[in-house]
Parts: structure tokens; C-alpha cells; sequence
């Protein structure tokens, strides 16, 4: 992709000849999209713009307008220009962007007839040019022929506004006068790295290339380009072969050769995605038309190559050896082939040979830890190893190498055929010096500046190879798997072979893995079956005493949020009389168990025993608000979210922001947006599921009084359901009756009070009942068993003030 920017631009390659190019000013721009570059969508729409600003030399109103309104609007206090030398577009492109910007700017103000300081303020110029398009002035008749410039710019400037802004930049690539006529060739590069399960950046990428028709793309990376795929309706705007004819597969049993597809837009170089893997062994034997490997064969193949050629060109071989006296199965390709081993093998040393088989344990490496794992003194060979080809590298990483798929698979499972074969007690003594190289490697960044990314990752190498090699001692691991549950973050760590009710335990490494798995799972999985594979785990006994407590915490937290909570006390009370590491946690759980019983003075009591490590912040603070002492609610979350931030424990300062926004929802609104977008930003990227569903709960609050609170609270109960967490439905009702209490609505705030005591007819959150009628300023139907810190009078009168507080806000707004 250089070269071809580098050719474009008119640095040619001699062997590829004279350029010829017709009709316009050709301007390459390559956007580097490789994760390490960490471009964004932003930087892939400034880098188009910069470009444009130095080869066309004057401003590009339309587009520069919005978007300077969406920068002040996104990056408040951080100047265009100054983010642009940070990210070094303007030694690429120099400093014409926020100049030309302003300058657009600068002459709408002028021709809208706007003060000087008014022509300064971008939301007025927007405002003001926005009216003026729509009135169809003759002083912006210029860009009066941009239809969609006045929605755009009354649009809130959001990332999704955003992606449709190239339509402006088309607009003003078209308008450009002949002597300034300009084609972008835009070349995006290592497009396959921005794949992920949701196509967010694709989908804003794909809406770029759709919007800009007056612009050349070019589009590089591993996997085949899939926007003609019918099978992505719903993942990006624009699919299928009618969208992008160019893209569509070829028809027909046997794929056409790649130089002889007709109009094809896709050629296929390099290394080989699955898809380019069947699609050889499609063409690579043929008989009357038809490829003679069947679908299911290719696909066991593909699998097996890791996109290797030389695996495949072997296959094909095989398939011809057995054709020729039976008809091949899937599974006699099921295997990786000695000849490939043999080959990868040929032209290593001997010490090569020993790290090669070292390091095929390992999912990723660097050279200490292979020199470790390989239990040499010295690093030469690791060096020389890492120089050959079978070895891949991405320095950006935090291991850089690691074996090709194909190689690594033959090592496992073909290494019986060499003269140097490894024995089974070679491997278990490899896999030992491996896994405690991890943990050395664990432990002296924990010393110096912990991180969770290696924690996470030598979790997950540390996992494995206890588990498949039958290590006994877990030593380091436990260490680990306790700082990995402090943060409550949940990375995946090992993904779940087989299910709760036939799970086989043989060794303390399985129930390890187990206990994890089922512990991080649980924000996918319904907590019932949290709990029942937690209860697998501790009747093998397998656990060691220090991990058998973190299997009773985490089932008891399990039955809490199942509201078993009965369970959950007796659980709870044996992790605390073990008196280990989640004893304070413990202690936290039982106090909450206490709220949640309706007995705040003795959760209050234990306030001041628990401590950072029982949370006391996030006890104090749920506390405070179910009595609507929302000051002091907001007061006991800051200190907690201060203090997470002093622990650098990003899970707990979700948390805290969830609960903030949740007190703080009830009495201010306004402050409420603010609290939720920030919790929602803490949020992404980690796996929390009950505080993602409490933060949508939150969102119905401050909104109580408006129109569709009810509709997506029912959609909410849904989802509720499907997670598991029935504790969560009391909130959503909670919710619902402060809406009707703001609206008035008597009867709705009936069906709501019916449906919460049948909710808390265990006793449990039966104090929502009583806030409920609180809020309405109803009597209740008889004595409460709930025991406030206050005087309940106290209580009703602050949470029916909150209710009146709503009304006047609502009553100001109309």
C-alpha cells in the first residue's frame, strides 16, 4: 500500500513503466488502520480533510463548517490544530485545515451579516446558517444546492453525525472549479484489524466510502471483503450484490481464477483468510466443472492450515493418494502432516529444535520468557529462532511473537514422527518451566507497575498449561486468580468446555480453570447456572483451602442476586468465620444482606469495620439514597469512586459512577445526564452486566415524568430475565412508581405497589413498598417492618419532596 501511494503521487517503481493517468489531479492518501496505529473514525475523517486542505488550498465551507461545530462539541478546550500536530498530520499535511476551517467559518458569519464576536461562536454561525437554509437567503445561495447541510447542522454533533459528513465533503469536491478538480485515491490500509463482533468502525468506514462516489478507495487487508455478503443486513448500512455489484462472489460450483473475474473489485494477495483457503481448494482440483474436495472436506483442511499454502498444497496431495482406492472422509484430514514438521524442522540447530518445542506451549512469547521456558542461560537461539519465518511478530504486542498455527498444531501432534522426539516427560518438564517463567514474569511486574493486561494474559497461558499438562502445584496462580477477581473487570479467561452437569474435575488446575470460568461467565450466563457450576466446583475437592472461599463468595453473590437469600447469609457468614482474603467482602455481603432485609442500623454499624477492601463507601452510599438523603448518598460515592481511583481498580469506579448517577437521578435530572454518560463511559470495555442493566434502570429515573418511560421499562424486564438477575426487577418497578407518582397516575402507581409486594414477599427489598407509597404520599396499610436510621416521617418527607421537586421541574419546562 506505500508503494502504491508512493506511485500515485508520482514516485513509480521503474519496472512498473509510464504513468498515465486521465482527467484529474490524482491525490493518494494512506490511513494506516492497524490496531497498534490506534486509528479512530475521527482520525480517518481529518486525515481525508488535511490532505484535501494542502492539495486544494481554500476552504471547503460546507464540510468545515460542521465540522468545526462537532470538534468544539466533542473536544471542548482542545484546539484542531494542536490535535492535529499531536497526531501528526500536520507534518504530513502542514497547517492549512484549521486556517481554511476558520476561514469558512469567518465568511458565512460575514455573508449572514453576524458581529465579528458573534462570527467566532460556532454554535451561532450553525445556528444561523442553518435558518438561513432553510429560509432559502440569497446570502448562502452558494450552499443553498447542499440539501442536506441544514439537518446535518441542526443534528447533534455526535460520532454518528459525523460519518455523514463525507456527504459534505462529496458536495464540495463536486463544486470545485475545473482548475481546482481533484481525485482522492484513499487507501485504507490493514482494514482487517478493525473487525470486531459488532462492526461499529466498519459500519461508520463503509458509510464513508458510500457517501464519497467522487472518491477512489482503495481497500487492503488479510480476509476477503465482505460488504456483499446479503448475510450482514442489519451489521452495516449498505449490503448485499445489488450494493456493491463489484464485491458479489462469483456463481457457480467452482469459483472463476482471481485474474479472470469480469469487473471483479477484489484481488486477493498474501497469506490465505478461510474463505481464500476453500476457495484454492475449490480450483486446486477440478473434475467436469466441479471441485472433486467436498464442503465438508475443505472445511476440516482450512481449519487445520491456518491459512498456511504449504498445508494446503499437502492436503490436495493426500486427497489424491487416498482417492485413488477409496473415497476420502473428513476425518482423514483431521491431522496436521509429518512432512510439514519436517520441512519447518530441516534448517534448525539442535538448541532451535528445543526452543521451537519450548515455545509451541506458549499462545505468545517474547525472548526472555522463551529463554526461560526453554530453561537455557542464553538467548542466542531464541534470537536466531525468532528470525525465521515460521516465527511471526508483532511488535506492538505484549508478548511479540508467536509460532504460526499450523507449525505449532504439528508440534502437538506430529513431533512422534522426528528422531529427536520429545518424550512425555519432556513435555511435562517444558510445561513446568513454562508456567513458572509466566509467574516470575507476573510477579516482577506486580512489584513494579501492575498490569492487568498481564495479568490477564498470563492467566490465560498459566490456565492452560496447568490444566492440558496435569500440573500439580498451583502456586502463582493463586496469587493471580484473586487479583484477577479484585477489579471486576472479567476478561475472558479459558472458554467453557463442557457443561455443569457432566463437568469431570481431575485435577486442582481443572477446578481453577473452572472456578474462573464460571466466575467470569456469569456476566453471560443465567446466575442460576453460575451457581451450579460453582457447586460442581467445590463438591470435587479439588480446590486448596485458599481458593475454596472464593468458590463460596462467588456462589453466595450468585444466590443474592437470585435472591436466595437465605443462601446467600449462610454463604456469606462462612466466608467471614474463614477469616481469609474475601472475609471483608463478606462482611460487606452480609451487611447488605441486612439492607436489603429492611435493617439499615445494622448494615450502619457495619460501615465503619469494613474498610477499602469491604467497600464501606458503596454500603454508606446505598444507604443513604434508599432513605433520599441524596447529598449524602452522592458524598459516600465520590469518596468511593476517589478511592477506587487511588486503588486503580476501574471495575469499583464503575461501579461507584453506576450508584452516584442512580442517587443523583432522582433529585437532578440535568445532573443525571451528565453522571450517566460518564458511568457508561467507565463501563465500556468491561464485562458488568448488573450495573449495564442498573445504568439503564438509572436512565428511567431521570427521565420519570416524560412520555415511553413505561414502554422501556417493560423492555427492560425482558432483559432483566434473560440475564438472570431478578433482584433488578424491584428497581425497574421503583422506576415505574416514581413515574407515576410525578404523573399522577393513581392506578398505574396501584399495579406497580401490587406488583412489588408480590416481588419482596420474602422480606427482602420490602422497603421499596414502603418508599413507593413514600412517593405518593399514601398512608401504609399497615405497620412496617423496615427499620430506618431516621424517623420514618423523615424518611416519607424526603422522598415525597422528591416527588414535588419533579412536578415543579416538569411544570418550569412546559
Amino acid at each position: 500500500m506505500r508503494k502504491l501511494e508512493a506511485a500515485l503521487g508520482g514516485t513509480r517503481p521503474a519496472q512498473w513503466g509510464e504513468q498515465v493517468w486521465g482527467g484529474h489531479t490524482i491525490l493518494p492518501v494512506r490511513i494506516d488502520l492497524s490496531r497498534s496505529a490506534g486509528t479512530t473514525f475521527e482520525d480517518v475523517v481529518l486525515t481525508i480533510r488535511a490532505a484535501l486542505a494542502t492539495a486544494v488550498a481554500r476552504p471547503l465551507p460546507a464540510f468545515d463548517i460542521a465540522l468545526r461545530r462537532y470538534w468544539e462539541a466533542q473536544h471542548p478546550g482542545d484546539p484542531l490544530g494542536a490535535y492535529l500536530e499531536r497526531g501528526g498530520l500536520v507534518s504530513r499535511f502542514g497547517k492549512a485545515l484549521p486556517q481554511q476551517t476558520q476561514s469558512a467559518l469567518s465568511d458565512v458569519a460575514q455573508a449572514l451579516l453576524l458581529p465579528g464576536t458573534v462570527g467566532s461562536a460556532v454554535g451561532q454561525v450553525t445556528g444561523a446558517l442553518a435558518g438561513a437554509l432553510r429560509e432559502r437567503r440569497q446570502t448562502v445561495r452558494a450552499l443553498a444546492a447542499c440539501a442536506r447541510l441544514a439537518p446535518l447542522l441542526e443534528t447533534e454533533p455526535s460520532l454518528e453525525a459525523l460519518s455523514f459528513y463525507p456527504h459534505l465533503l462529496a458536495f464540495e469536491l463536486h463544486r470545485l472549479p475545473d482548475d481546482k478538480k481533484i481525485t482522492p485515491v484513499i487507501l485504507l490500509d490493514t482494514f482487517e484489524d478493525i473487525a470486531d463482533r459488532h462492526r461499529d468502525l466498519e459500519r461508520l468506514l463503509q458509510r464513508l466510502v458510500w457517501l464519497l462516489p467522487n472518491c477512489f478507495f482503495v481497500i487492503s487487508g488479510r480476509s476477503r471483503l465482505q460488504w456483499a455478503d446479503p448475510a450482514l443486513h442489519g451489521q452495516l448500512d449498505h449490503t448485499g450484490p445489488a450494493a456493491w455489484p463489484g464485491l458479489a462472489a462469483t456463481p457457480g460450483p467452482v469459483p472463476s481464477p482471481r485474474h479472470g473475474m469480469p469487473g471483479g473489485r477484489q484481488h486477493l494477495i498474501g497469506d490465505l483468510s478461510p474463505e481464500d483457503c476453500d476457495d484454492h481448494l475449490a480450483r486446486r482440483l477440478v473434475k467436469d466443472g466441479r471441485p472433486l474436495i467436498s464442503p465438508a472436506i475443505r472445511a476440516v483442511i482450512t481449519a487445520r492450515s491456518h491459512g498456511l499454502p504449504l498445508h494446503l498444497d499437502l492436503a490436495a496431495s493426500r486427497f489424491l493418494e487416498i482417492r485413488r482406492t477409496r473415497e476420502p472422509q473428513p476425518a482423514d484430514f483431521d491431522h496436521t502432516f509429518p512432512a510439514l514438521l519436517a520441512r519447518a524442522l530441516s534448517d534448525l540447530t539442535a538448541e532451535e529444535r528445543h526452543v521451537l518445542r519450548s515455545v509451541s506451549l506458549l499462545d505468545a512469547f517474547d525472548v526472555d520468557l522463551a529463554t526461560r521456558a526453554a530453561g537455557l542461560t542464553h538467548q542466542a537461539p531464541v534470537r536466531r529462532l525468532t528470525e525465521r519465518p515460521i516465527v511471526y511478530e508483532n511488535p506492538y504486542a505484549l508478548w511479540p511473537y508467536h509460532l504460526h498455527g499450523a507449525i505449532r498444531s504439528a508440534l502437538t501432534e506430529a513431533d512422534d514422527h522426528t528422531d529427536d522426539r520429545w518424550t512425555p516427560a519432556d513435555w511435562h518438564q517444558a510445561a513446568t518451566r513454562a508456567l513458572a517463567a509466566l509467574g516470575d514474569q507476573w510477579a516482577a511486574n506486580v512489584s513494579l507497575t501492575p498490569s492487568r493486561m498481564l495479568l490477564v494474559a498470563c492467566l490465560r497461558q498459566g490456565l492452560r498449561l496447568a490444566r492440558d499438562h496435569r500440573l500439580t502445584g498451583l502456586g502463582w496462580l493463586i496469587d493471580a486468580a484473586y487479583a484477577y477477581t479484585d477489579d471486576s473487570v472479567w476478561e475472558p479467561l479459558t472458554p467453557p468446555t463442557t457443561s455443569a452437569s457432566n463437568l469431570e474435575l481431575d485435577t486442582a488446575a481443572d477446578a481453577l480453570a473452572e472456578l474462573l470460568t464460571a466466575i467470569t461467565r456469569r456476566q453471560h450466563e443465567h446466575r442460576q447456572r453460575t451457581a451450579d457450576r460453582l457447586t460442581t466446583v467445590l463438591d470435587s475437592g479439588l480446590l486448596p483451602d485458599e481458593l475454596t472461599e472464593m468458590a463460596l463468595y462467588y456462589r453466595a453473590k450468585a444466590h443474592k442476586d437470585l435472591s436466595q437469600n437465605d443462601a446467600a447469609r449462610a454463604g456469606m457468614q462462612a466466608v467471614a468465620d474463614i477469616g481469609g482474603r474475601l472475609a471483608p467482602k463478606a462482611r460487606r455481603g452480609l451487611a447488605n444482606l441486612a439492607r436489603l432485609a429492611g435493617d439499615f442500623p445494622t448494615a450502619l454499624a457495619a460501615v465503619p469495620t469494613l474498610g477499602w477492601e469491604g467497600r464501606h463507601h458503596r454500603v454508606l452510599g446505598d444507604i443513604r439514597w434508599s432513605h433520599a438523603d441524596t447529598a449524602a448518598a452522592v458524598a459516600a460515592f465520590e469518596a468511593g469512586r476517589a478511592e477506587a481511583e487511588q486503588h486503580g481498580a476501574a471495575g469499583e469506579r464503575a461501579m461507584m459512577q453506576v450508584r452516584l448517577a442512580l442517587a443523583v437521578s432522582f433529585a437532578d435530572p440535568v445532573r443525571a445526564d451528565d453522571e450517566l454518560a460518564l458511568a457508561h463511559q467507565l463501563l465500556d470495555g468491561l464485562d458488568q452486566r448488573s450495573n449495564t442493566l442498573l445504568a439503564q434502570v438509572v436512565a428511567l429515573i431521570k427521565d420519570a415524568g416524560t412520555d415511553g418511560v413505561t414502554d422501556r421499562a417493560r423492555t427492560l424486564h425482558t432483559d432483566i430475565d434473560n440475564a438472570g438477575l431478578p433482584f433488578l426487577h424491584r428497581f425497574v418497578e421503583l422506576a415505574l412508581a416514581f413515574q407515576h407518582a410525578v404523573r399522577g397516575e393513581d392506578e398505574d402507581l396501584a399495579a406497580v405497589i401490587d406488583r412489588l409486594r408480590a416481588l419482596t414477599a420474602t422480606g427482602d427489598f420490602a422497603y421499596f413498598t414502603d418508599i413507593t407509597h413514600f412517593m405518593a404520599g399514601l398512608p401504609l396499610p399497615e405497620p412496617s417492618t423496615t427499620r430506618w436510621t431516621t424517623s420514618e416521617d423523615d424518611v416519607r418527607s424526603s422522598w415525597r419532596g422528591l416527588v414535588q421537586a419533579r412536578q415543579e421541574v416538569l411544570r418550569a419546562g412546559n
